[in-house]
């Protein structure tokens, strides 16, 4: 049977299609040049369906223009635009490699879970180049293009299996000169993982959040795990307060220096960030000269040839990787293989990663459908506000122990003859001057008074330490004992807004804060935590209601400026 020629696409030849999107698809082509001229291209082609989706063709005509405009050796070069029988398409220089997260991929096939550090450092280094180029690029009169990537990931690295590194896919770039274009404000994009804090709360971003996801993929590629991991609203909570594990407490072999250029870029703040990708790059290849001065870019080849070797040889380069450097990548001493199922100590990155107290709970719903809201009420924490029981505010101390906890001076001083029992007959006579001066001693509590005391104290101990979970149990476990302490629903109800697993806990959050603020009105934390689990549900009206019942209780308080922020995104 004989083989179907190419499908051909005005002066292009499509060879095989590589992979298919929601909306394009990519292909292996060639151009079809003058006096036979033969040139392999990469062909990224709009779907026929969505041909004639006016605003997704605008779209790609606006990356057409960005990325024609790129030149530099860091970024895979555009080569043709164009309309061939109503397809729209782009000819994109071909680079025959991997993307970041298949060799990624591969290596923990061969049980290493981290990059060697130079090779790791070498890639990042190249991608930050190619950034800095692209952030500062200027139009004919000089005027900066604000070019801004914002999907940097592992699937948008290319590395060949030469070596060279190449970024791709400036289809969500943001440019000031392609202004019909722009994102919508408050419309999120890219994939969520690699979100600076300003991106993840809609707001307007700039280089630095290409500094911000470089900083992500440098901890992914040396500590072989991302440095927030969950669902969408788990890591997007993660964002705003800034904790994960120290680079150098999964990977102690890391230096001092380069732990603290990896924070640098992960910094919360982006107005204490790393201050450009070009610094970053700088900062990276200090740290690599200097730990391997001899390091050669080949290695990276070596690197890639040597995981896809059969791929390569498919292609027709030659194969040929020193023994000594496959004999140190199998041995593990490049990439020793990394225990991320060990949890250590979340700490925070330098800077403005460090969050204030305040009383503040972060709610969000976990269905990315919501997403406009959680751009609006980030910005609770976005200013470096995080939850702790310690309240800051004057009346969100919490609400007094009942008193058969705290006994009153009559009480106390009463002791009695028959019993020891309150309200017995008090002892007469006479007392020394010492026994008037002698504080009284309390009656000794109750085993379930106690208990009780000890399970709250523990529910605080933990939930300072952003270990939901565990606090819940302990404030479930004394709501057992006392089930009309309201102190504990209220800590419950803000445990529950904070651990964000499921729309049903937000709903069991609002209804104990509902019962805490019926029975202690005067509490502003319950009050903005109830807002905070009503919005989360949807219930936009009714967490109106208790924002503004918060602002009435703390006109001037820590939160009061990010609440009536999120009054006026929901229309209340």
């Amino acid at each position: 049977m004989g083989t179907s020629p190419p499908e051909r696409l005005g002066r292009y030849e499509l060879l095989a299609r590589l992979d298919a999107g929601g909306m394009a698809e990519t292909w292996r082509g060639r151009l079809l040049g003058e006096a036979g001229v033969r040139r392999p291209v990469l062909i990224k082609k709009v779907l026929p369906e969505h041909a004639h989706d006016e605003r997704f063709v605008q779209m790609f005509i606006s990356e057409a223009r960005i990325s024609a405009s790129l030149s530099h050796g860091n970024i895979a070069q555009v080569l043709d635009f164009g309309q061939v029988d109503g397809a729209y398409f782009l000819a994109m220089e071909l680079v025959e490699g991997q993307p970041l997260h298949r060799i990624h991929q591969r290596m923990r096939k061969r049980g290493l879970e981290a990059f060697p550090i130079p090779q790791a450092l070498f890639i990042c280094m190249e991608v930050c180049r190619g950034l800095h180029y692209a952030h500062t690029l200027t139009d004919a009169r000089g005027a900066p293009l604000d070019i801004v990537h914002r999907d940097i990931s592992p699937d948008n690295v290319l590395v060949g299996y030469e070596g060279q590194v190449k970024l791709i896919d400036f289809g969500i770039a943001k440019a000031r000169a392609l202004r019909t274009f722009n994102t919508e404000p408050g419309v999120v994009r890219g994939k969520y993982l690699y979100f600076s804090p300003e991106q993840a709360r809609g707001e307007p971003v700039d280089a630095r959040t290409d500094v911000w996801a470089m900083g992500v993929l440098l901890y992914e590629l040396l500590c072989g795990r991302l440095p927030f991991q969950g669902s969408d609203y788990v890591v997007m909570r993660q964002l705003q307060e800034g904790g994960f594990p120290l680079p150098r407490e999964l990977r102690p072999e890391l230096s001092l220096e380069l732990e603290n250029v990896i924070c640098s870029a992960l910094t919360l703040d982006k107005e204490a960030r790393c201050a450009s990708a070009g610094v970053l790059a700088d900062a990276l290849s200090r740290a690599l000269y200097t730990a391997t001065p001899r390091f050669s870019p080949r290695s990276v080849e070596w690197l890639v040839q040597s995981l896809f070797e059969e791929e390569v040889r498919k292609q027709g380069p030659k194969v040929d990787i020193p023994p000594a450097f496959l004999e140190e990548l199998s041995g593990g001493r490049l990439a020793p293989a990394i225990n991320t199922a060990r949890q250590p100590p979340m700490v925070s990155a330098p800077v403005s990663a460090r969050v204030d107290a305040e009383t503040a709970p972060v709610g969000r719903s976990r269905e990315t459908r919501r997403w406009p809201w959680l751009a609006a009420i980030a910005g609770l924490v976005g200013a470096g506000v995080a939850f702790s029981v310690i309240p800051s505010e004057p009346e969100a101390v919490v609400a007094p122990m009942p008193s058969t906890m705290v006994p009153t001076r009559t009480e106390a001083s009463a002791t009695v003859e028959q019993g020891g029992k309150a309200g017995g007959p008090v002892k007469s006579g006479p007392r020394t001057v010492a026994e008037a001066a002698a504080p009284p001693s309390p009656p000794e509590r109750s085993p379930l008074d106690r208990e009780f005391e000890a399970l709250v104290e523990e529910g605080r101990r933990v939930m300072t330490g952003s270990r939901y979970k565990s606090a819940e149990a302990s404030f479930r476990k004394a709501l057992a004992l006392k089930p009309g302490a309201t102190e504990v629903k209220e800590l419950l109800g803000i445990a529950l807004v904070n651990g964000f697993e499921s729309e049903g806990a937000f709903r069991e959050a609002a209804k104990l804060l509902q019962e805490a603020v019926r029975e202690n009105p005067e509490s502003a934390r319950a009050w903005l935590s109830l807002g905070m689990a009503l919005q989360s549900i949807g219930k936009n009206a009714e967490a109106a209601t208790a924002y503004r019942k918060y602002l009435l209780l703390q006109p001037d308080g820590a939160s009061a400026k990010e609440v009536r922020s999120i009054l006026g995104a929901i229309g209340k």
